[in-house]
């Protein structure tokens, strides 16, 4: 990148750092930054600073928060019998979009990888099972880790943890997507799909 003005080529490669963001959209996006009035990109600098240093892990349930414990923590007409574990905050935001789950929350922050190096201390468990230790009212723990390697082996050991206390376990279920072909699924997803079939 030689042929941009220094400024240019390092807000390029900042942006190309981004998840999912490539060489040319990093150009793209830069060049749209540029072209914004000044209010317009000091309003986009700020946001990004004072999402940096205000935001903060719930103590509760270890989503991402401006307040702690967060909002979803401290709703009274939650459900307080069930947490649903997820792996991250944008699972979180996935589950409440469906608007059906009125349930509580943990988020791991990762899921077990041998593969990474990351075990069981390495993501936000001990917190799960300290609260589920100190919370009588929990009937049911809900495993919403994704459906692959990683999120498998992180709710069958969950799974193991949990079942001696006599809270029920439950994983949600897999399978075809509403719209989907089933010549098009693979055979793991075939294979759930037929595992989690109900009766009509």
């Amino acid at each position: 990148m030689r042929y941009y003005a220094k400024p240019i080529s390092r807000l390029i490669n900042e942006l190309s750092k981004l998840p999912g963001v490539g060489g040319k959209t990093s150009q793209r996006l830069a060049f749209h930054i540029l072209s914004m009035d000044d209010r317009g990109a000091d309003a986009l600098a700020d946001a990004i600073k004072d999402a940096k240093q205000n935001i903060k892990f719930c103590s509760q349930c270890g989503n991402l928060t401006d307040v702690d414990p967060c909002a979803i923590c401290t709703d009274f007409k939650r459900n307080g019998k069930y947490i649903c574990v997820v792996e991250s905050p944008q699972d979180v935001m996935a589950m409440e979009r469906i608007k059906e789950y009125t349930g509580l929350y943990h988020v791991l922050n990762g899921a077990i990888s041998p593969m990474d190096g990351i075990g069981p201390d390495d993501i936000n468990l001990k917190s799960l099972i300290i609260r589920l230790q100190q919370n009588d009212d929990i009937e049911e723990v809900i495993l919403a880790t994704n459906p692959n390697i990683e999120g498998e082996a992180t709710a069958m050991y969950i799974a193991r943890l949990i079942k001696p206390s006599g809270i029920k376990v439950s994983r949600i279920a897999h399978g075809i997507p509403i719209g989907g072909d089933l010549e098009y699924a693979d055979e793991v997803t075939l294979l759930k799909a037929v595992e989690n079939r109900r009766q009509l």
